[in-house]
């Protein structure tokens, strides 16, 4: 019984992570599309460059 525990235990424990670094890549990425949008607006070609490609990095994994 205490095996079923920690079992249980270690796959909330997952799920609750892998929801938190959901979060935090939705987070991050609503933050660069607004700094994109900024930069943009700004005409700074090369934020909007660096921003993109943390983007693009973030989009693949």
């Amino acid at each position: 019984m205490d095996k079923m525990k920690v079992t249980y235990e270690t796959m909330l424990a997952l799920a609750a992570e892998m929801l938190l670094d959901d979060a935090v890549v939705k987070f991050r990425t609503e933050r660069l599309y607004q700094a994109i949008d900024t930069a943009l607006a700004a005409g700074d070609e090369d934020t909007f460059r660096r921003l993109t490609d943390e983007l693009k990095s973030i989009q693949a994994s």
